[in-house]
């Protein structure tokens, strides 16, 4: 067992995840502070656009990190399935998995045509009070064919065919549908290719992608490649290997760059070829040159500092459990959770260890319970703790010399995210296989 209870941890991010559901709740709703909301999303174009999550402490559904997240979540299902056998969290992380790619298949309403977004950011940020509550117009974004958006359509089809392999031996009908989307998402990003916030200019401020669509397609292409074992998928994702520079190690894993997690995947799916595990070699490597808070932390950037180091916590965990360079990645991860969790001393994690956050910035945890009517000056502003528990949530984290403040209304270190708990679910369902 190592120092802390990390199946408790993992037991506690699939609870955050309740938290942000959107739409009809189900009965076995965890989260009782929550309730229905956003029923009418998709109105306004004809669609039933409801479900899916809210992104993190606001309400707009942004379908880029929501995809990433979905993904995220399935990849420490197929992998690291006994760390959750072991923690009771199989079943919970199937649930927190299909509530997003239900979404997904609403979202695909025709042929190359994919809702990417549900709510205007500054309207939705504008608002401080519960999801429940939200009386503002939720526009509704989409791509298709004549404005395509490769990076959206191609993370949206890597999340499916992840999914499509977590439900085989489960939902087999379900598993076969969530793969078919997955199929017809990927060849409407490789065949229109497009950045995504060209066509939902209502994104560029909040979620564009900055390293392009090339890691996307190839990604993808991976994920269909494992789903399938055809062949054709692999030959693809050798080819945009190659026209996009994947070979160039990047500096980061996140919703916006996933070429570290191509790196475990080809490693993954490629054994014999020493160009992936040196590449997932390197690129884990040169993350431990980069600066660290005083506690160890690697410090990658101070917008959702520990998302980062979570994110290739489980990257190093993926190359130890491929044999690459295990011990070291092994034990590097380690101490980046532990970090997180509370070897600074103290937690990141909402409700988690000792000293953990209590005013996370989020604004349906900031509001007492329904009925009760939430007066948005006082639960912004408000000096005690969230009236409700963000159980599970990770906070944004603390700045490269390890500065934090529990406040409220610091959205760059105290903003909660889905894509933040999504690599760091799965690398805590790790440490449970690994102690």
């Amino acid at each position: 067992m190592g120092p802390y209870d990390y199946a408790q941890a993992l037991c506690m991010s699939y609870v955050f995840y309740e938290a942000e559901r959107s739409g009809d709740l189900p009965g076995d709703q965890r989260v009782t502070w929550r309730a229905d909301s956003a029923l009418d999303d998709g109105s306004d174009v004809g669609h039933d656009l409801s479900g899916g999550y809210y992104d993190a402490g606001d309400h707009v559904k942004f379908g880029f990190p929501m995809a990433f997240t979905a993904t995220m979540i399935a990849w420490g299902l197929i992998d690291f399935e006994q760390g959750h056998n072991t923690a009771g969290q199989l079943d919970y992380g199937r649930a927190a998995l299909r509530w997003a790619t239900d979404y997904f298949l609403k979202a695909h309403t025709g042929y190359f045509e994919f809702y990417g977004q549900v709510g205007d950011g500054y309207v939705d940020h504008a608002y401080w009070g519960r999801p429940e509550d939200m009386t503002m117009e939720r526009p509704s974004y989409k791509i298709d064919t004549n404005a395509p958006g490769s990076e959206l359509a191609g993370e949206a089809a890597a999340a499916l065919a992840a999914a499509s392999i977590v439900f085989q031996n489960v939902d087999s009908s379900y598993a076969s549908t969530v793969l078919d989307a997955a199929k017809e998402l990927y060849q409407f990003a490789n065949e229109r290719r497009e950045n995504y916030h060209v066509s939902i200019p209502a994104a560029a401020d909040f979620y564009r992608s900055w390293s392009g669509y090339g890691d996307e397609l190839c990604w993808s292409a991976l994920w269909l490649y494992r789903a399938t074992w055809d062949t054709g998928y692999l030959d693809a994702a050798k080819q945009h290997w190659n026209d996009f520079g994947i070979q160039n190690p990047p500096g980061e894993f996140s919703w916006d760059n996933k070429i570290g997690g191509i790196y475990a995947l080809f490693t993954l799916l490629q054994p014999d070829d020493a160009t992936y595990s040196g590449a997932l070699n390197q690129f884990l490597t040169n993350l431990r040159y980069l600066p660290t808070t005083p506690g160890g932390m690697v410090f990658i950037e101070e917008w959702g500092s520990t998302r980062h180091a979570a994110n290739v916590a489980f990257v190093a965990l993926m190359a130890n459990k491929l044999g690459v360079d295990a011990d070291t990645n092994r034990q590097w991860a380690e101490t980046q959770i532990n970090y997180i969790l509370g070897s600074s001393g103290r937690s990141f994690v909402v409700g988690f260890g000792s000293n953990y956050p209590v005013r996370p910035h989020h604004r349906a945890s900031s509001c007492p319970d329904i009925p009760e009517y939430c007066d948005a000056s006082w639960a912004q502003y408000q000096e005690d703790a969230n009236p409700q528990t963000l159980w599970g949530a990770l906070v944004g984290g603390p700045d490269q010399n390890g500065n934090y403040v529990d406040d409220r209304n610091d959205y760059v270190k105290n903003e909660v995210a889905c894509d933040y708990n999504a690599a760091y679910t799965g690398a805590l369902a790790a440490m449970v296989e690994n102690n």
